[in-house]
């Protein structure tokens, strides 16, 4: 017993704690996430010492009702992928806790730099199920229920693997935005529960949208922030995805479980949804069905610049010097992002973007260019070379678009910088 004191005395400090954690625990990411996870642990591992009190710790699968809980879209940028939870109720005691994935902490150590360089520690975490929904609810995001159909042993299976992922020792997972996030998480869990099932199904069928198309959907409502993330998405948001890997959003989730089909216990099959409710409907703007269409948009922009800084050059040559210096510097700081992301981070969908070709930190080593076309001075041969190197990267990434198996889709990217490079080009050959 001895080896096991800290942990016990951690158990009790977690029951007296209790009432601040239902107090606290209604904002994920705002509490210390260890303490909570402690605390909850606390909660259900007292009650399996204690069998005199049914719960959710000791409670027979046979008693146990496995739902998904499905929170739509929130507000804020972090809000607007949704939110899930597994839901486990105990139709005896009434006791239901809601666990999920998506605990972070903003005043983690180098929580920022961290996130910077694509380490995101997250954690799971567990609440009644009436205080975690209340939040969502008081916030005008929706809430669905679906029930799902998990023999004694599954719903057995699946509380005793989140008990234990729910101990501070296993809570802690490395965050990834498509491929280990709080929805995936919930989703893995119920598919291992489930003998794999999940995984089998959903793989057999291609999925709607890529990752991009999804993060461009979903982040419409803060257009600069979706520009901001589709410009440094490379090749790896646009590969076609199956059903399994959409499945990486709550909604999408949500909607593939309709199609699952399990073992009945008689030789045939039944849905994996027993039931599904809407808990409480959606008070918010609800994302488009299908991601915009930005290749208009930035051309239209692009075509307008190339224009300013062509128009600019006879009449107002400090106006085009000016404008000229905040594309190239724009483009160079860019390029410096871009690159960072790829060989410094591990944002891995960050990784190999063909914007390099159209934004690079050669951009900074053209600067002198619209000062000269100001001055109607010629410039260097090396600065000419450098502004010939940028023309073959344009074109290089035009091509690439004419070749069979090209993944990255960073048409509005193309149509935006090649009007305002030739623009820059064409201003520089007009100098003597």
């Amino acid at each position: 017993m001895s080896s096991h004191e800290p942990w016990m005395r951690r158990l009790c400090e977690g029951i007296r704690a209790q009432g601040a954690l239902l107090q606290h625990i209604r904002r994920h990411g705002r509490m210390n996430p260890i303490s909570r996870t402690i605390i909850l642990s606390a909660l259900l591992l007292l009650a399996a010492i204690a069998p005199a009190h049914a719960s959710i710790a000791n409670a027979p699968g046979a008693n146990l009702e496995v739902s998904l809980i499905t929170y739509g879209p929130g507000e804020t940028y972090w809000e607007r992928f949704g939110h899930d939870a597994i839901e486990l109720r105990d139709s005896v005691s009434g006791q239901a806790i809601n666990f999920n994935y998506g605990v972070f902490d903003f005043d983690q150590k180098n929580f920022f730099l961290n996130f910077a360089r694509g380490r995101m520690n997250y954690l799971m975490d567990a609440a009644s199920s009436d205080i975690d929904e209340s939040y969502y609810v008081q916030s005008g995001r929706s809430v669905t229920r679906q029930r799902l159909a998990f023999t004694a042993d599954q719903a057995a299976a699946l509380r005793d693997f989140l008990l234990w992922n729910l101990r501070p020792e296993n809570a802690g997972y490395a965050y990834d935005y498509y491929v280990d996030n709080c929805t995936t998480r919930v989703r893995d869990a119920l598919n291992n529960a489930l003998g794999g099932v999940l995984k089998f199904q959903l793989d057999e069928h291609p999925g709607g949208l890529t990752y991009r198309q999804q993060t461009d959907r979903l982040m419409s409502a803060q257009p600069w922030l979706m520009l901001v993330l589709d410009l440094g998405l490379g090749s790896y948001a646009d590969q076609p995805l199956s059903a399994w890997q959409e499945s990486f959003l709550p909604m999408v989730l949500q909607e593939q479980l309709r199609n699952v089909r399990v073992d009945n216990g008689r030789g045939g099959l039944r849905p994996l949804v027993r039931s599904e409710r809407l808990v409480s409907p959606n008070r918010l703007e609800v994302p488009p069905a299908t991601a915009p269409d930005l290749r208009l948009p930035l051309a239209l922009a692009g075509l307008a610049i190339a224009v300013l800084i062509v128009s600019t050059r006879r009449w107002w040559p400090t106006t085009h010097a000016l404008l000229g210096t905040v594309y190239l510097s724009t483009a160079g700081l860019v390029g410096v992002l871009l690159l960072v992301l790829w060989t410094l981070t591990t944002h891995r969908a960050a990784w190999a973007n063909a914007n390099l070709l159209l934004f690079n930190p050669f951009a900074f080593v053209l600067l002198p260019l619209p000062w000269r076309a100001r001055r109607n001075a010629a410039s260097p041969p090396f600065v000419a070379a450098v502004l010939m190197l940028q023309l073959l990267a344009m074109l290089v990434a035009v091509l690439l678009h004419a070749l069979p198996g090209t993944t990255q889709q960073n048409q509005p990217w193309l149509l935006f910088a090649l009007p305002c490079w030739l623009a820059l080009a064409w201003s520089d050959r007009r100098n003597p």
